[in-house]
């Protein structure tokens, strides 16, 4: 089954307390696991920042809720256990726990005012969400931003000449690490005669091998013959490496034969390229930083 909004899981977690004893979180995650039947594939499942597990990450808040409500405890830290309140609810046999179900108690509606009034926001937009944590609410915005800023850049690179599109991708690249500085690491050549090559860059700071380039500012998809003709290309200049980037798409038949052939070609398309210059500030600039922090558990030991 798909994996559960974090207020489904707030009724099972409470239910996997009802033995009275301590649990880990990682012991609660794994009964849950199978609770849920949750395959090895959704368990791997990662937030779009690759920082956390989705699941993880939605117990977790369960997890909050739950502790806000007072309906578990946490006598030391990462172990939790179920409250005489916690108790009491489940015995009246509810089909489903939730935000709107929680504030029926003080401390949870002290949470959430507590919350309000932090922020400074309205009731709506500080309401409990959803089927999302804070975190996948943050992410998905994130990620919304970050495709419209790649589909600017496109744009942008659309409306520039194929000179200027062949100097971003040399410099792209030599932001990624190839070769040393944008002046000794590499170079535009794509000019009359250039064999279908459009720029030469270094494989590392030492000049140990030679990546040799095309770009294709274009709209429609790129197919097999143009590839074949970059192959021919780099065999003319005995290179036996090679990237081909475009602003649009590959045909199937382009990748594959890519894939098949023994010269090393990396196809990176319109998407790829796009958010590798937002993930090495290419042509972009921050506009906001925001930093999520969290407790720090350890300042608040006993020495």
């Amino acid at each position: 089954m798909a994996i559960p909004d974090y207020q489904t899981c707030m009724l099972p977690f409470l239910k996997a307390l009802t033995d009275g004893k301590e649990h880990t979180l990682g012991q609660l995650e794994e009964d849950l696991a199978a609770r849920f039947q949750l395959s090895p594939t959704e368990l791997a499942e990662l937030l779009p920042s690759g920082q956390q597990r989705v699941f993880r990450n939605r117990i977790g808040w369960a997890r909050t809720y739950l502790k806000k409500a007072a309906l578990i405890e946490a006598p030391k830290r990462g172990v939790f256990k179920i409250t005489e309140r916690g108790i009491s609810v489940l015995k009246t046999n509810p089909e489903r726990i939730d935000g709107k179900y929680l504030e029926q108690f003080p401390e949870f509606i002290e949470f959430r005012e507590l919350s309000r009034s932090g922020v400074g926001r309205d009731d709506s937009a500080t309401s409990v969400p959803g089927d999302t944590t804070p975190e996948e609410s943050i992410e998905v915005a994130y990620q919304g931003l970050r495709e419209q800023l790649a589909q600017e850049l496109l744009a942008r690179i659309l409306a520039c000449s194929p000179a200027f599109f062949e100097q971003l991708v040399v410099e792209l690249l030599v932001k990624m690490g190839y070769g040393g500085s944008r002046r000794d690491a590499g170079e535009r050549i794509g000019q009359s005669g250039d064999g279908g090559i459009d720029g030469i860059i270094k494989e590392d700071r030492l000049g140990l091998d030679t990546i040799y380039l095309q770009a294709k500012r274009w709209q429609g998809s790129v197919g097999r013959p143009e590839i074949q003709k970059f192959v021919g290309a780099l065999q003319g200049q005995r290179a036996r490496k090679g990237v081909f980037i475009t602003t649009s798409t590959y045909t199937a038949d382009a990748v594959d034969y890519a894939s098949r052939i023994d010269t090393k070609v990396v196809l990176i398309d319109g998407g790829r390229l796009a958010n590798l210059m937002i993930d090495f500030d290419v042509g972009v600039t921050p506009s906001a930083t925001y930093v999520v922090k969290r407790v720090d558990s350890d300042y608040f030991e006993d020495s």
